[in-house]
């Protein structure tokens, strides 16, 4: 390896470094300050650099976002694939079970990852981003495998995304209400949690879905 191979690995290896301890820095203010304690120069102050410097790794905030995304995304996957059952459906329950404890544990995180309006008011480009991420999610990836597992065991008929998709709508539903209305009377978290995905499961096994839009639609 000649000495400038060696000198530009030591300069990628030093930058993922330090992109890596931007993002470290980032949940830390998303867990403690949530969305709107999270900027450019708060982020940098954190890690003692300079404003400008984090503009080398993330060019805004959006940026930030599409990372931290990534980043949870690969999370829950992990934790939905840990351990994972051998029977459909309760594999398909355990990934509905890390998903709502996933966002339990880490409410900020999750209100700024699933919930951020940042996302929803982008021009036409930056939503196209956001689809990529989407498309790349693992844990989505998971979610679309275990449903098209019980397609196959027969527990579900219809369409796989068309399920997964009211699976996670659900299940973001619920912890999204949970999250933003912490004093209603919903009763222990779990328990609520877990008595609407056997609703919802209810219910998917008692009809057929069909799908909600043509694959060529779909992100």
């Amino acid at each position: 390896m000649s000495q400038t191979t060696t000198a530009q690995s030591r300069r990628e290896r030093h930058k993922a470094e330090l992109r890596a301890d931007l993002l470290r820095a980032a949940h830390e203010l998303i867990k403690e300050e949530g969305y709107e304690g999270l900027t450019i120069r708060s982020l940098a102050k954190r890690v003692g650099y300079a404003p400008m410097s984090v503009y080398s790794y993330f060019a805004d905030k959006h940026a930030i976002l599409l990372a931290l995304a990534e980043d949870a995304f690969e999370t829950l996957a992990q934790r939905m694939e840990r351990d994972a059952p051998a029977d459909p459906l309760a594999a398909l329950r355990k990934v509905m079970d890390e998903y709502a404890t996933f966002a339990l544990e880490n409410p900020n995180e999750y209100r700024t990852v699933f919930m951020s309006r940042d996302h929803a008011n982008r021009a036409p480009r930056e939503v196209a981003e956001v689809e990529e991420v989407e498309g790349k999610n693992p844990a989505l990836r998971i979610l679309l495998k275990r449903v098209q597992a019980c397609i196959d065991a027969g527990i579900f008929k219809g369409d796989a995304h068309a399920i997964s998709t009211l699976v996670w709508s659900f299940g973001h539903g619920a912890i999204s209400l949970q999250i933003t209305f912490p004093y209603y009377p919903f009763g222990e978290p779990r328990k609520y949690l877990e008595a609407s995905m056997e609703v919802v499961l209810a219910g998917l096994m008692a009809r057929q879905v069909d799908a909600l839009v043509p694959p060529s639609e779909r992100c």
